[in-house]
């Protein structure tokens, strides 16, 4: 009989502090190894198993060479924007899957937009990763290792990462576990210590995802992709929205609001003709009177694969004068990246996309 294959070695970076001590234990290492190896990850920064030496014990590095590994991508493209505040990074994983992560930097602060999975199974007809459909999912450390990325990147100009955005690639509450493990790592006050405020997870609107959200009461922000006010509007924008109506979705949301007390973000992307009219406001209002709720508006960031173009900014303003007379606070989103194509997806469909062959 051919010898048994060795289990398959277990990244570092997947571990949450309390399974990291709980292997740990199973070793004979007691939850002072725990932290230091902890530190060594997320303080320290190491890169690679080697990095490990002298900061934990010689026997210990050996045992993790045997059943585990670190697995940092590696930087597949990237695109800076000309005014130096957004920075698009192609991550490669290591079996060759890429997705994006972006860095944007604001006045005082640094955001990092993370994808959960390598592509996206949702569909949305004007987002470039739903036109690529989903390829798998990506695992705990691999969502913490896109922000471990751009930490390093801010730690050589001595800036300091404050927010944490989950509406890259992938539809985070799809890939539910992984996406919320992740976060779990994120905010462990003894790593990198990330604020739950300061990060944002933003669905289309799973509705079983978010009334886990709620029981569950995780520590993250709350934003859902709406884009239509009514389920014809809605579901020519986001398919998924046949699957959950907008009553079911709306149910949800209340429940988290009231269950949890937090205000929700509600996401709009404005195209124009489409979605962007006075009457659609005013169907939007109707739809969130007496929710606490804030209104992102976001002026659509055209794809290849979608037809639509951004709203004019006069109907961006009449669309939120219609918003504040229902007292939904509402706030456009500063566009960044433009000329780097900086929307979901756009720059692994741009880099990825098979080059047409030449006549003749």
């Amino acid at each position: 009989m051919p010898p048994a294959a060795s289990p398959p070695l277990v990244s570092l970076h997947d571990l949450s502090r309390a399974a990291l001590g709980q292997r740990l234990a199973e070793w004979g290492y007691s939850a002072f190894h725990r932290d230091a190896l902890w530190e060594a990850l997320y303080r320290r920064h190491v890169k690679s198993l080697d990095e490990l030496e002298g900061l934990v014990r010689p026997e210990l590095v050996t045992r993790l060479r045997e059943h585990t590994c670190l697995r940092s991508p590696t930087v597949h493209h990237e695109t800076f924007s000309s005014d130096g505040h957004t920075h698009k990074l192609l991550l490669r994983q290591h079996d060759g899957q890429t997705i994006e992560t972006v860095l944007m930097r604001f006045k005082g602060r640094a955001t990092v937009c993370v994808s959960t999975q390598a592509g996206c199974a949702m569909g949305c007809v004007f987002c470039a990763t739903g036109q690529m459909g989903l390829a798998r999912h990506l695992s705990p450390g691999e969502i913490v290792a896109q922000v471990l990325h751009v930490v390093g990147l801010l730690r050589q100009t001595g800036e300091t990462l404050r927010n944490i955005v989950l509406m890259g690639m992938g539809e985070p509450l799809h890939n539910y576990d992984a996406t919320l493990e992740a976060v779990d790592i994120l905010v462990d006050p003894r790593g990198l210590a990330i604020g739950p405020r300061f990060i944002t997870l933003s669905t289309v609107g799973v509705v079983p995802g978010i009334r886990r959200l709620a029981d569950e009461d995780r520590p993250v922000q709350l934003a859902v992709s709406l884009h239509g006010a009514t389920d014809a509007e809605r579901a020519a924008l986001v398919p998924v929205g046949k699957r959950w109506p907008l009553n079911e979705l709306m149910d949800a949301c209340r429940y988290y609001s009231e269950k949890r007390g937090r205000r929700i973000f509600f996401e709009w992307t404005l195209i124009a003709g489409q979605n962007d009219t006075v009457d659609q406001a005013h169907t939007l209002g109707q739809l969130l009177k007496g929710m606490e709720a804030h209104v992102n508006v976001i002026p659509l960031n055209p794809t290849v694969g979608f037809g639509g173009t951004p709203s004019t900014p006069e109907a961006v303003r009449a669309f939120q004068q219609v918003l504040t007379s229902y007292g939904l606070p509402s706030t456009v989103r500063q566009r960044r990246g433009i000329d780097i194509d900086a929307g979901c997806g756009q720059l692994k469909a741009a880099v990825e996309r098979p080059r047409r062959s030449l006549p003749g």
